[in-house]
C-alpha cells in the first residue's frame, strides 16, 4: 500500500481560492526575512514649519519617498529592478486609492505613483507615514507579481498584501 506524500496531499486538497492566501504567508515570511537581514537604517524626517511654501512641502515629500523607496527596495531584495516613485495628483491615480505601481518585468523597471502632497488632507508626519506605507505596499504588489492572478482572487490578494505591509511596516519601528 502506498501512502500519499505531504506534497500529494497539500497539492490533491489546494484550490485555486487557497492556494494564493498559502503563496502569499510563504512570501510574507520570506520578505520578513530579507527585510530585515540588513542593518537598521535611520532616515530623520524633516521638520516642518508651518509657514512651508506648499511647493516646498512636496519637494521635500519627494525627497522622503525616493529614500523610502531605496531603503524599502534593498530590504526587499528589489534591488535588480529599476524602481521610480512619482508624487501624483489625484486625478492620476484609481478612484479610492493613493498609489499604484506598474512594471515590465520583461526590463525589470517599475513606476509607482503616490498621491502628491497637494491632495493629502493629513498633517505633515501622519501623511509622510502614508506615504511610505503606499510604497511598500506598491512593492510587496511588485514581488508578488509573478503569481497568477484573477479578477476572484484581486480581493484576497490586496487583502493580503495589506497584512505583510502593515507588519513589515511594524516590525520595522524601533
Amino acid at each position: 500500500m502506498k501512502f500519499p506524500s505531504i506534497f500529494e496531499t497539500a497539492n490533491s486538497q489546494m484550490t485555486a481560492s487557497g492556494f494564493r492566501p498559502a503563496i502569499a504567508a510563504l512570501m510574507f515570511f520570506a520578505l520578513a526575512g530579507f527585510a530585515f537581514a540588513t542593518e537598521p537604517v535611520s532616515i530623520p524626517t524633516p521638520n516642518v514649519a508651518m509657514s512651508l511654501s506648499p511647493q516646498d512641502r512636496e519637494a521635500q515629500a519627494e525627497r522622503f519617498v525616493a529614500v523610502r523607496l531605496q531603503l524599502w527596495q534593498q530590504r526587499l531584495n528589489l534591488t535588480k529592478w529599476d524602481i521610480r516613485a512619482n508624487l501624483v495628483r489625484i486625478g492620476a491615480l484609481k478612484p479610492k486609492t493613493v498609489g499604484g505601481i506598474r512594471w515590465d518585468a520583461g526590463v525589470m523597471k517599475a513606476t509607482i505613483d503616490v498621491l502628491s502632497t497637494y491632495d493629502y488632507d493629513l498633517p505633515y508626519q501622519a501623511m509622510l507615514d502614508d506615504m511610505e506605507n503606499t510604497v511598500v505596499h506598491e512593492l510587496v504588489h511588485l514581488h508578488l507579481s509573478s503569481l497568477p492572478r484573477s479578477e476572484a482572487s484581486r480581493s484576497a490578494e490586496e487583502h493580503a498584501v495589506n497584512e505583510i505591509t502593515n507588519t513589515l511596516l511594524k516590525l520595522a519601528k524601533p
